[in-house]
């Protein structure tokens, strides 16, 4: 089964469209009008063997922050519908990714139970003029829309573009981990009984 899912999202704020592969190839086609998560998003994609096309117009005349944050929401809910009922899946991702000083880890679980617990103190409010901030806004609104449990840890760094570029790798990577298929899992990988 193809695990894939398509979202539209048109506010008067954005109007996005993205298209979400968990079995790609790492290959991303992404015009967000917000230079710095257009990056990010491309190392995200390229780092978990995702497929992610994103075509995002929002109010950046305003500020980055309505296009940011709607991006989360919609790769969170393209995430989950395209997980479908998770039968078979590893459901925890765990990864550390270096880049350069800066070194970041990322835990998951796919447990149908929203949180984010975030651990980074970054040095500088703007890596050019992205604010800094949005990337709890970000990673708030993906684990929200995906329901799922969502640690992330920057250990330690002195470049604020490392230490996001790591944390965004390692989300890749944990994401990646946590939605392969596992032939010694079956049914779905919970005592419950769902996820």
């Amino acid at each position: 089964m193809e695990r894939t899912s398509s979202i539209n999202r048109k506010t008067n704020e954005t109007d996005i469209k993205l298209t979400f592969s968990i079995d790609g190839e790492g290959k991303s086609d992404i015009e967000t009008g917000v230079p710095f998560m257009t990056h990010m998003l491309d190392l995200f994609t390229k780092h978990g063997q995702f497929n992610l096309t994103v075509d995002a117009k929002g109010d950046i005349e305003v500020d980055d922050h309505h296009t940011t944050e709607d991006i989360g929401i919609c790769l969170g809910q393209a995430l989950r519908e395209a997980l479908g009922d998770k039968k078979g899946i590893r459901r925890y991702g765990n990864a550390f990714v270096p880049m350069d000083e800066a070194l970041a880890q990322v835990v998951v679980d796919l447990s149908n139970r929203p949180h984010l617990e975030m651990r980074a103190e970054f040095p500088i409010q703007k890596v050019g003029s992205f604010d800094t901030e949005l990337v709890h806004e970000f990673l708030w609104k993906l684990a929200l829309e995906a329901r799922m449990n969502l640690h992330v840890i920057v250990h330690y760094g002195q470049n604020t573009h490392h230490m996001i570029e790591a944390i965004f790798k390692a989300l890749g990577r944990a994401l990646d981990e946590a939605t392969m298929i596992d032939p010694r899992v079956k049914g779905i990988p919970s005592t419950k009984g769902m996820l």
